[in-house]
């Protein structure tokens, strides 16, 4: 048996926690949920557990949110694309863009779907992914505030997506300054600066975001509470929302040193253990569990049990190193695994790894009802559409 388990108590204080910063920072938020892939039993558990706003960049995903949660207010992280231009009208609330020709194409097809349609026009801070660039601003400005059936929330940028450049307080001042020159010119309040995300969340504890930088998208320090600045986690909240738990297929002991002759043809990268050399003739207990390159990034998985090392893994095996004695391990047991971001979000992606929520959301709904100190809105509650990224 090989499942991710679907830690709802951690997933709630995670949620909890950083719902408290937004509200102490004057902050809105939205919860980034590409990592699950659209997973419909996770997605029905966060808006049981206070979650109105969610933005994913895969329309797939979206879609399943809108039939699951309909009331839930959605967010298209992706630029949008010619061809998918009528879904994005049709299923989503408020979109991040940076081309104009896209951005009249919004105006048209809402026009059609007689809707008004929100967007964030995306500035480029030195990430080097989306965004226009800052000398093009006023201008791109004028023709966006020209369109009928697009109302501009604000300007927004990406760090930490693609360059791995970390946020710093320099550019979140210009984000401000490049507001309050729009303002001034157009004489036009843009209510929102989403420059926000889970890379951000170090500089917004130390008190050194500006308030301004009011909302945030945030999906990876949820759901695997990661400190993206220091390593680690972050304080307050929970790195065992997803474990992984594998299947033994074998257990024995082995030499750890391959015989004979090696080369790189191996179809899948090494992984590397820089704490770990073995000697010719070396021996150890060896498990293999049925979990592999195709299921998931072996690289990304971090053993619970620290004395564990993956040793390599091809498409359907994992090989990890148990120690000198086989520490009681049998045929059927399970290892579990704390995942990485890429490593969990390849095991939401596929069809080969159970999906399980634990506990189930209704018992755990009414366990949390029972705790006075834990308040939750209802579930039928409509989202505020002067808010629009409220979160419970």
């Amino acid at each position: 048996m090989n499942r991710v388990s679907i830690n709802l108590p951690a997933l709630l204080q995670n949620i909890q926690v950083i719902d408290g910063w937004m509200k102490d920072h004057g902050a809105s938020w939205t919860l980034v949920t590409k990592v699950l892939c659209g997973h419909t039993d996770t997605i029905k558990a966060l808006q049981s557990l206070g979650i109105r706003s969610m933005a994913d960049s895969r329309l797939e995903n979206l879609e399943n949110i809108d039939s699951i949660v309909p009331d839930v207010e959605s967010w298209y992280l992706r630029l949008p694309h010619k061809s998918a231009i009528e879904h994005v009208i049709r299923l989503v609330d408020v979109s991040l863009n940076s081309e104009m020709e896209i951005i009249e194409a919004i105006n048209e097809e809402a026009k059609k779907q007689n809707k008004v349609h929100r967007i964030i026009v995306m500035i480029e801070l030195g990430d080097l992914r989306e965004g226009i660039l800052p000398g093009t601003l006023v201008q791109f400005y004028r023709e966006v505030f020209n369109l009928s059936n697009i109302e501009v929330l604000g300007i927004g940028a990406n760090l930490g997506c693609l360059s791995g450049a970390v946020p710093n307080i320099d550019q979140m001042m210009q984000l401000v300054l490049y507001r309050e020159l729009l303002e001034l010119k157009f004489e036009r309040k843009l209510p929102m600066i989403s420059a926000g995300a889970s890379a951000m969340l170090p500089l917004l504890l130390e008190g050194r975001v500006p308030s301004s930088v009011n909302n945030f998208r945030i999906g990876e320090a949820v759901f695997l509470g990661s400190d993206l600045v220091n390593g680690g986690t972050l304080k307050g909240l929970r790195d065992d929302a997803f474990i992984l738990e594998s299947e033994i297929i074998e257990i024995k002991e082995k030499s750890l040193v391959p015989m004979g002759e090696t080369t790189d043809m191996t179809p899948f990268e090494s992984i590397k253990q820089d704490d770990e050399s073995f000697e010719p003739g070396q021996r150890g207990y060896r498990a293999l569990i049925a979990v592999g390159q195709l299921d998931t990034d072996v690289s990304g998985l971090t053993p619970l049990n620290p004395d564990y090392r993956i040793a390599g893994a091809s498409s359907d095996v994992s090989v990890i190193n148990i120690g000198v004695d086989s520490a009681g391990l049998k045929v059927g047991d399970t290892i579990k695994f704390k995942p990485s971001y890429s490593a969990l979000v390849r095991l939401m992606l596929g069809n080969y790894v159970r999906k399980e929520v634990t506990p189930p959301i209704d018992s755990f709904r009414s366990e949390i009802e029972i705790d006075h100190e834990m308040e939750l809105p209802p579930v039928d509650e409509q989202v505020d559409e002067t808010d629009i990224t409220t979160t419970g």
